[in-house]
């Protein structure tokens, strides 16, 4: 007889998942067992956290969800950090965890909680596998996972259920819903408010590039000559040396974004995900359309929604596409001398080696093709408005969750599902703190890839926020005065850098290593100061 450990890695074979990421316990042994017999990598992880990241990267990279797992109590508790990231990130994951078997619900018991509770809300559906409905559960949560918006679906696994025998099964499972054509009435209200227009502006977000219209998107902005706005996780659907491009909201500078933006008279939303920035909180005082998967999520009281145009998002931006060339006031040669300023103000400041210079020289060193998975902090605001990325998906962050620890967990995870392309990672001195037990998995993995910590001993972000209140510098220090490079983490080689030469020359001594490096840049964090937390009005 198959047992019910035996048909769930069939089940996620079939789906063609190749990583299970995870910590295990000792009712997982009989699953991992099932995942090795199909050739699925198990992948032990420091910290559950970490599997959760793992899992999202490999969803949004690959379109088939990533697996993740957690055992009783606080493995699955350590789980929830990385499946929240993928619920407001929208990537399709399967978490699994163990639970008490039914005998044992409500009961008191050693690492016992309620776990469909706690995922319930960090999730699309939480639910329980059980002997009789083993393929259909898991092909209903993949179906899932993957209809818009994806997310995350959690299956608990009772603690007894692996070794059972799983019952054969007979059932009918719907195809993936398909979005609905917007109805007639809404492209004809797009078309009238569009062309009514003197300004208008598109706001790319999140959603776009999960739908690919970047074709779309260029054609609209260069038939008619309008800027583009993009949120920082729509990075890479318009070139940045493009003569409509705008900027990066949110990030760094984002108020001379805000001097183009803040001129509109109709905002036009494409694919524009909220999780990352409401409306509300860059918007002027102008009408808006929303053009999404989704309806709009806005304040009605404070702005008017024109109109919105939800279901497939192709029909409306190619009815904008080929309207007549719209005859507007917006002045290109303005906004190209507010872009150079912009990019100008990031350059690196002779004789200084902080952030800027340091972004600036990995960029010249990492591949066009190269992935770059960022941490949260400083130096993503920076990165998210500086860092020149030639398509979607080749820089990769958080921004709807915005956890700290995601770039190392990331990096690994880009690297296993695109071993060809080169790979790095940056990550402040926090989130490296957080995540710093994955060094051992990268080496243990052999992964090539370079992780680049920027060293500035403080919690800089946070640090900004409180000299923005007047507030005395507390609770943001992560080093003592004696802080010296370590040689190695878990193995893993540290190169230290404390100028631009020696950091590139680093840099370059990393990408040939056939294995993880850590190059730890000494930088000056003085700059972020100038640059970040400026505002989107």
């Amino acid at each position: 007889m198959t047992t019910v450990a035996e048909k769930w890695a069939h089940v996620l074979n079939d789906l063609g998942v190749k990583f299970v990421f995870g910590n295990p316990s000792g009712p997982w042994m009989v699953y991992m067992e099932a995942l090795r017999s199909k050739e699925i990598e198990f992948v032990l992880v420091s910290n559950e956290a970490s599997a959760g990241f793992m899992a999202d990267v490999c969803g949004r990279i690959t379109g088939i969800p990533g697996v993740c797992y957690g055992t009783f109590g606080p493995g699955a508790t350590n789980l929830t950090t990385g499946v929240g990231g993928a619920l407001l990130d929208r990537s399709p994951v399967l978490a699994f965890t163990h639970e008490v078997p039914e005998s044992m619900r409500g009961r008191t018991t050693q690492m016992g909680i309620d776990h469909q509770a706690l995922f319930r809300p960090l999730t699309k559906l939480t639910t329980r596998l059980d002997a009789d409905h083993v393929e259909e559960t898991i092909l209903r949560a993949k179906r899932l996972a993957l209809s818009e918006q994806p997310g995350p679906v959690h299956i608990g696994l009772p603690a007894n259920l692996g070794p059972m025998s799983a019952t054969d099964e007979s059932f009918a499972l719907e195809s993936l819903p398909q979005l609905d054509s917007p109805p007639a009435a809404s492209l004809a209200k797009l078309v009238a408010a569009f062309s009514q227009a003197h300004k208008p502006l598109l706001a790319v977000g999140r959603s776009a590039v999960r739908w690919d219209v970047q074709s779309l998107v260029l054609k609209i902005i260069e038939q008619h000559d309008i800027p583009v706005v993009l949120t920082p996780m729509a990075k890479g659907m318009v070139p940045e040396d493009h003569p409509s491009y705008a900027g990066v909201m949110f990030h760094a500078l984002s108020n001379l974004v805000a001097e183009t933006h803040g001129q509109a008279d109709l905002i036009v939303g494409v694919g524009y995900d909220p999780v990352e920035l409401n409306y509300e909180d860059w918007m002027p005082d102008v009408p808006l359309v929303h053009i999404d998967t989704m309806p709009a999520d806005l304040d009605k009281k404070r702005f008017r929604l024109e109109c919105e145009v939800v279901g497939e998002m192709c029909p409306a931006l190619q009815r904008l596409a080929e309207l007549p060339t719209l005859a507007n006031e917006w002045d290109l040669d303005a906004l190209a001398q507010r872009r150079q300023q912009m990019f100008e103000r990031m350059t690196p400041r002779n004789g200084r080696f902080g952030p800027t210079a340091a972004v600036t020289i990995l960029r010249e060193v990492l591949p066009d093709d190269g992935v770059l998975t960022c941490d949260v902090g400083a130096h993503l605001h920076l990165i998210g408005q500086l860092w020149r990325t030639p398509d979607p998906g080749l820089l990769l962050m958080t921004n709807g969750w915005s956890s700290m620890g995601f770039g190392i967990p990331a990096a690994i995870a880009a690297k296993l599902c695109l071993p060809e392309q080169p790979v790095a990672c940056v990550v402040g001195d926090g989130g490296f703190l957080m995540m710093v037990g994955e060094m051992a998995t990268a080496k243990r993995l052999g992964l090539p890839i370079v992780f680049v910590l920027f060293t500035d001993h403080e919690l800089t972000l946070i640090r900004i926020k409180q000299e923005l209140k007047v507030l005395p510098a507390y609770g943001t220090s992560l080093h003592t005065d004696d802080y010296d490079s370590a040689k190695t983490f878990f193995g893993v080689p540290v190169i230290p850098a404390i100028d631009a030469d020696s950091y590139r020359e680093a840099l370059r001594e990393a990408f040939a290593a056939d294995g993880p490096v850590i190059v730890e840049a000494f930088v000056d964090p003085a700059e972020y100061r100038e640059l970040v937390l400026k505002g989107d009005k």
